[in-house]
């Protein structure tokens, strides 16, 4: 039987593209190739690209998942193997930024965390604080930071670094010396880095504009300052705040409004009606991430504005935590809550505690700054005091539309409930809270990310 041969000839043979061969030689249904049989037998050399070989070459090199270089290693630890690397964390031989680059280095050898606390007896919660306090550090040394102010925390500040890591670039020089001025320790640096860093949020609340955000005193006195108005029946505790506030404010302004607020100088115009009495109710704004930070929390049922009096009477008395997980457990089901920091005024409320929410701070009965308006609060109130017994008090009651009052929940001063016969309310209210600011947030540029 004779066999049929197949025969093309070709000038140049030129190599083929990855996509273009596949499509040529493809089985499509769409693609035919037509052949003149031919008794000459086939000849032709393919030589492979170079762009062919190459990716040849990488589909059979193993995935590597990319790994950052080590910070580099201080002159008297290159030479070093890793044994001498792990004693010379065991044993803290040196300064602790100059062996806290050691641990980066071993991690790129394959140990963990875990392994290195195992092996050196330096918890995972130190390697961090050591690593991210030693990039600290060379931030200030790169910002042309005065080198007297860095050699202070070359022994054991550490901890102190740490704290203003949150800080730009620029802060964290006048935190420095300011830390070193006053010798503050761990916490001390942790209060000034928050202060720092919340102050431009605050834009807006009562005595900010007196404060100079770049002096760092000025910031810390400014979070004292508002710690001091938040206490409004605890004398000593407001003098206390106030007397920290005065000791580290650096500005002539901030002084001046501190000691308007310690010595009761102040017209305190937020804080009166039309007819020029003082409302005891403290109004603070919830900071973003507060809830967060907080050591303890409160968890209070919440309604809204519009609802009746019979919402605020079936709600929830009590949450309480249960078994080793703390899980939050109610008296009853309820669709709405929130969680407050364990601030003082809400941590005593016991089964009374509710918490009402506006849509609009013109509610309130006193004088609003132009800030509140349109801007929603919550109104916690204590359903366990609902005698009206002060004209200065603030209370919450239910309207129906009679006495001028319009409908629905309302907040009404005592004066004049008393000046309807009104005796008897369904709260007492003992805080306001306006909402977390994040327009004015203070975060970190890129260029001041390590």
């Amino acid at each position: 039987m004779a066999m049929a041969m197949l025969s093309f000839t070709a000038n140049t043979l030129k190599p083929l593209s990855p996509f273009y061969h596949d499509k040529l030689f493809s089985s499509s249904p769409f693609t035919t190739l037509l052949f003149k049989p031919s008794n000459k037998p086939i000849s032709a050399t393919l030589t492979p690209s170079s762009s062919s070989s190459r990716n040849q070459q990488l589909q059979q090199q193993p995935y590597q998942p990319f790994r950052p270089p080590p910070s580099p290693l201080p002159n008297q630890f290159r030479s070093l193997d890793t044994p001498s690397r792990l004693e010379v964390l065991a044993n803290r031989l040196g300064l602790w930024f100059e062996y806290a680059p050691i641990i980066p280095s071993l991690v790129q050898e394959g140990f963990t965390p875990s392994s290195i606390e195992e092996a050196t007896g330096i918890s995972g919660v130190e390697q961090n604080r050591l690593l991210v306090a030693a990039q600290v550090r060379e931030s200030l040394i790169q910002s042309k930071t005065d080198p007297d102010i860095v050699a202070h925390f070359d022994a054991g500040g550490a901890e102190l670094l740490y704290e203003i890591r949150l800080l730009s670039v620029q802060q964290r020089s006048a935190a420095a010396a300011f830390i070193i001025a006053n010798g503050f320790d761990g916490k001390g640096a942790q209060d000034l880095a928050r202060s720092m860093k919340d102050f431009p949020r605050r834009r807006g609340d009562k005595g900010w504009d007196s404060f100079d955000y770049t002096r760092p005193g000025d910031c810390l006195a400014f979070m004292y300052y508002r710690q001091g108005r938040e206490h409004k029946s605890d004398s000593d505790k407001r003098a206390t705040a106030f007397e920290q506030a005065l000791k580290f404010a650096e500005t002539e302004g901030a002084k001046a409004r501190v000691l308007e607020e310690l010595h009761g100088a102040e017209g305190n115009s937020e804080a009166k009606d039309e007819l020029g009495d003082p409302v005891l109710v403290p109004v603070v704004r919830l900071k973003i991430g507060e809830v967060a930070e907080a050591s303890s929390v409160v968890v209070l049922p919440v309604c809204r504005a519009e609802e009746r009096e019979k919402e605020v009477l079936e709600a929830p008395g009590e949450c309480r935590a249960e078994g080793e997980f703390n899980v939050v457990v109610a008296d009853k089901g309820w669709k709405r809550w929130v969680v407050l920091p364990a601030w003082e005024p809400v941590v005593g409320l016991g089964k009374g505690g509710i918490v009402i929410a506006f849509s609009d701070a013109r509610v309130l009965p006193w004088k609003t700054n132009k800030w509140y308006k349109e801007e929603s609060i919550l109104v916690v109130a204590n359903r366990q005091r609902k005698e009206v017994a002060t004209d200065d008090g603030v209370y919450l009651v239910a309207a129906d539309g009679e006495g001028g009052l319009g409908e629905g929940l309302k907040v009404v001063r005592g004066l004049e409930l008393k000046n309807l016969g009104v005796e008897e309310c369904l709260a007492t209210v003992i805080m306001v809270i306006r909402p977390p600011r994040d327009e004015m947030d203070s975060q970190l540029d890129d260029e001041d990310w390590d």
